[in-house]
């Protein structure tokens, strides 16, 4: 009898481990390409990750992933505290031909959630050498003149958005190297459409929930409808 129940108590508690497990949202996941793709969303070729819809391949612009740092795998305790303390994140996978699978190469983060775990993670050397070679890289990544062209432009559309956050912006989108709208043909040339595009992913990243809404399951195109008309507040007071 005793037995019988031990079993049943092993059963029970698989059951519900089980179903807490199906109750976790699928992780997001972020291609890195082994050649040059054209996002079918915006038909440009930015390079970086993509994800992978029914229509075809996706640039990380497209789907709101852009503002993301990448993580390379590799410390399994920085990794699991940048993911946790990242309201959106994604795995960053990669197809190997000689072993004909997807391989997980790293994840994609918020940097002040990277920052944040990284701090955690200071008294580890090698983290140390981690952060000042990132550190190094962004210095060496960063286009100071076009940035303040950049942000110029986000001024002359939205006369109403504060000097530092214009500035944080171009900051953001025009990285070298990092496949956001500010890298793209019509952002180099400071197009007004790819100007707003990076306003607008910037605020609904920074002025709405709609990370939280990712995160939580809900499909990219439900999220974006359901915080429209909060970015379009925020716009219309940037406009004045």
């Amino acid at each position: 009898m005793s037995g019988n129940a031990g079993s049943n108590r092993r059963r029970r508690e698989r059951r519900r481990v089980a179903d807490a497990a199906e109750d976790q949202p699928a992780d997001l996941i972020v291609i890195s390409p082994l050649s040059d793709f054209t996002c079918v969303g915006c038909g440009d070729e930015p390079g970086g990750g993509l994800v992978m819809e029914a229509a075809g391949p996706l640039c990380l612009g497209c789907t709101d992933l852009d503002h993301l740092t990448y993580l390379l795998a590799g410390d399994a305790a920085l990794t699991r505290r940048a993911r946790k303390a990242s309201g959106l994140s994604a795995v960053v996978v990669r197809f190997s031909r000689s072993r004909k699978r997807y391989e997980r190469q790293g994840v994609l983060v918020e940097e002040e959630a990277l920052a944040q775990a990284e701090q955690h993670c200071l008294a580890d050397e090698e983290v140390r050498a981690r952060r000042r070679e990132r550190d190094r890289l962004r210095r060496a990544e960063q286009d100071v003149e076009f940035q303040a062209q950049l942000a110029a432009a986000v001024v002359r559309l939205f006369p109403g958005c504060p000097p530092s956050r214009a500035e944080a912006i171009a900051r953001h989108t025009g990285a070298r190297g990092s496949g956001r709208v500010g890298r793209s043909a019509a952002g180099r040339s400071l197009d007004d459409a790819a100007v707003t595009r990076a306003v607008v992913a910037s605020v609904r990243h920074q002025e709405t929930g709609y990370d939280r809404l990712l995160m939580s399951g809900i499909g990219r195109s439900e999220a974006r409808e359901q915080v429209r008309d909060e970015i379009e507040r925020t716009l219309d007071r940037w406009r004045r």
